[in-house]
């Protein structure tokens, strides 16, 4: 499967290395193709690095995690525009899953997981997912 993950979902992945988005996005890193964009890409590294995290994970090992994660993904270019989110904030990521031809997209966020399915393409939580993948 061709998967889009959220930045929120990432960065718990990050920062807590046993919770279920963590499970989730080891999911999809071990058995499906994770999609990212330059502008999600760009979204992730800023939130990453916010000094609020700096009590949890090194700037260092926040560092190797977003390389590591930007080096296992298919940067997908954004040529379809999309305007569909009602918060236009999340609208990278339908972008990033439309023009990624995405199957899933994994996530927290309450504006997304509202538009289930998005044009054919299922909107998930993480634990969803995990559940999903298990029935396989």
């Amino acid at each position: 499967m061709r998967c889009v993950v959220d930045t929120n979902l990432v960065v718990s992945a990050a920062i807590l290395p046993n919770s279920v988005p963590r499970q989730a996005l080891s999911t999809v890193l071990n058995h499906d193709r994770l999609l990212a964009s330059e502008p999600t890409l760009d979204e992730l590294r800023e939130v990453l690095f916010r000094p609020k995290f700096d009590p949890y994970v090194s700037r260092k090992e926040r560092a190797r995690f977003l390389a590591q994660f930007a080096a296992v993904a298919e940067i997908i270019p954004i040529i379809r525009i999309v305007r569909d989110c009602p918060d236009p904030m999340d609208d990278k990521f339908l972008e990033l899953a439309l023009n990624g031809g995405a199957d899933v997209i994994v996530t927290g966020d309450k504006h997304l997981l509202k538009m289930n399915p998005w044009r054919e393409i299922r909107v998930l939580r993480p634990a969803e997912y995990l559940k999903a993948k298990s029935g396989l």
